[in-house]
């Protein structure tokens, strides 16, 4: 079995130690999801996994020929090439073999006598034989069509960002490696190649290692879980739902050890404190003892959780009301004529389609833009905090409770009492010890989770977020929806993460794009499956309905005999098609990782599709004729 082992690994950067003397390995056909709050290393063992950066001690081993690929957040690729090609770029033995071929293939057509070119030709065949490189053209186009990309020769840097993502995650996808590590793949990605992606991985003949924020999306896929905690890592065997079940007895049995250490602390302190007529050497083993219960009942700030209960501004009965409202920009309506009544206690989220405008609609509730015609009512007792996907512009050089402080002192939470800043920062997993560091030192992660901290402890009761699922990761991000639950105020969310809407939202506004905005009384996970049944419908739905024939002219005609002839089987070669077409769905259902046949299929639907639509206007032609 091949695997990869992991031994005593320690990470630091400057005074921070990420991770300390840590361990596993991963074997075939494991699919691990990785988490922990972050700051606490995640992406920096990524990098140390796939080679590109290196550990303070420790020794990763593998086979020789152990072959990683790794996708990280912000790939970096070639905006000078088209799509295919950079699909391409890649020293994954699969794709190396099929350059070596197209340069022999070169090497041939301009010398083809020489008898040294026709050798190493003939070699690189052998080798697209092995490698089974013949059809990667093939499986690249099915893999990037599965995410979404069709234009093949369009150059990257004409591409989005979610789309140059999306070709970096196709490129490591075919190069089949025997550990394919993925930083939040699911971004940028729909709820349908998020779907291809679940089972893609799912069916995986490797090993997988992820990182991602979408806790349906780990839940799905994975089979392991590893947590960074504290510096340590612990492993847990099952999906995120099983890991959640062993974290909470976990973090119960060390509440109860920690009681019963605190018991024995309160005894060792009132001797400590009555002091020792007589400090001989037989005291000398009870003081360290003293000592090292000191060190280990300090307040770490993480193993209570967090307590985001914090009291919100009084709203009164008027929040938002949009009357006849309009916003476009050139070539993009954004809103066209929208009515809306935002109410008390709602709890909406936005989703659409990048680039429909949700990020806008946001920024106008915040004032940030303005529309174009027609009215906004804002409540006069409305307070937004507004948490945005850019980052938010921080004094680098302040030190955290500098900065916190900023909202005041004290906070009041939601029972009443009153808490220091220093403390919400303990609560909101920054250890004492750290209060003092300069934000300059913080992970980009830390920074934002600070961030979102100020915001919240400045008593808002309208909250805007715009996918904050992006950069918090999901401890964070469960304290955040259970404070939302808890939250007297509006919650306004723009996100595609399935799990947080699910969570925080009870109703949707669909950006459709062209200004059109639909509404949906539900959770996300409802809307979409609804969504997905509705184009099983148009699809299965069968078209020629004789009820609902209309001739197209009212000059009627007469059948001649090969019209007749075709009328009588007409029917028939309509219900084999449709037959034939749902044989071959199933069988793109079930192809697994076998892209040449995924693509073969693929090339059927869309010609049966062709056929369907084509009897369906002659039976439709005919039958205008058999009605006369």
């Amino acid at each position: 079995m091949r695997m990869l082992t992991v031994e005593n690994i320690t990470k630091s950067y400057g005074e921070k130690t990420l991770f300390k003397n840590i361990g596993f390995t991963i074997t075939e056909k494991e699919r691990a999801g990785l988490i922990g709050v972050n700051g606490t290393g995640k992406s920096s063992l990524l990098k140390i996994i796939a080679g590109l950066d290196e550990a303070d001690s420790g020794e990763i081993t593998k086979p020789n020929d152990y072959v990683i690929s790794y996708l990280s957040q912000e790939p970096d690729l070639d905006l000078e090439l088209n799509v295919l090609s950079q699909v391409f770029q890649s020293d994954a033995a699969v794709i190396k073999t099929m350059r070596e071929y197209e340069t022999a293939l070169l090497q041939l057509e301009e010398n083809p006598e020489d008898q040294r070119n026709q050798e190493v030709l003939f070699e690189a065949q052998r080798q697209m034989e092995i490698d089974n490189a013949w059809d990667a053209n093939a499986n690249a186009k099915a893999v990037l069509t599965k995410l979404g990309i069709s234009q093949f020769s369009k150059k990257v840097g004409e591409l989005s960002g979610g789309q140059k993502k999306r070709v970096a995650l196709a490129q490591v996808l075919i190069e089949t490696p025997d550990l394919l590590i993925l930083d939040e793949p699911t971004n940028h990605l729909d709820y349908q190649s998020i779907k291809w992606l679940e089972e893609y991985l799912s069916r995986y003949q490797g090993a997988v290692l992820i990182v991602t924020h979408d806790r349906y999306f780990l839940d799905r896929v994975t089979n392991k879980i590893f947590e960074l905690d504290g510096g340590s890592l612990y492993s847990y065997k099952g999906n995120y739902q099983a890991f959640i079940e062993a974290k909470a007895e976990r973090n119960e049995q060390e509440k109860n050890i920690a009681e019963k250490q605190k018991n024995l602390y309160r005894r060792e302190l009132a001797w400590m404190r009555r002091g020792a007529k007589a400090r001989t050497t037989k005291q000398k083993a009870r003081i360290q003892r003293f000592e090292n219960l000191e060190d280990n009942t300090s307040p770490s700030g993480a193993s209570d959780g967090i307590d985001m209960s914090l009291s919100g501004s009084r709203l009164g009965k008027q929040v938002f009301e949009f009357k006849d409202a309009v916003k476009s920009y050139p070539g993009q309506a954004i809103l066209d004529g929208f009515n809306y009544l935002i109410k008390p206690g709602d709890r909406i989220g936005i989703v659409g389609k990048n680039g429909s405008g949700k990020s806008t609609f946001l920024n106008i509730l915040a004032g940030i833009d303005e529309l174009d015609s027609g009215d906004l009512n804002q409540g006069q007792t409305v307070k937004i905090a507004y948490y945005t996907q850019g980052h938010e512009e921080m004094d680098e050089n302040m030190r955290m409770i500098e900065y916190i402080r900023e909202s005041g002192d004290v906070i009041t939470i939601g029972n009443g009492d009153q808490i220091s800043a220093a403390s919400m920062l303990e609560r909101f997993l920054f250890p004492m010890q750290t209060h003092g560091t300069l934000i300059r030192k913080l992970s980009g992660g830390e920074k934002r989770r600070l961030f979102l901290l100020k915001l919240l402890m400045t008593k808002p009761n309208v909250l805007l977020l715009d996918e904050p699922t992006n950069d918090l990761d999901t401890e964070t991000l469960t304290v955040l929806e259970d404070y939302i639950m808890d939250f007297s105020g509006v919650v306004i969310t723009v996100s595609h993460d399935r799990y947080f809407l699910d969570k925080t939202a009870e109703q949707l506004l669909v950006f459709e794009g062209k200004g059109h905005i639909g509404t949906y009384l539900g959770e996300y996970s409802e809307y979409l499956a609804q969504k997905a049944d509705e184009k099983v419908e148009i699809k299965e739905k069968k078209p020629s309905l004789k009820q609902s024939a209309k001739p197209a002219s009212e000059k009627k005609k007469r059948m001649n005999y090969n019209e007749k002839r075709e009328w009588e089987a007409i029917d028939d070669k309509i219900a084999q098609t449709e037959e034939k077409l749902a044989e071959a769905e199933t069988a793109l259902e079930a192809v697994g990782s076998d892209f040449e046949r995924a693509q073969k299929l693929m090339d059927e639907i869309e010609q049966y599709n062709t056929d369907l639509e084509t009897l369906i206007e002659r039976w439709s032609y005919l039958s205008e004729i058999a009605e006369d």
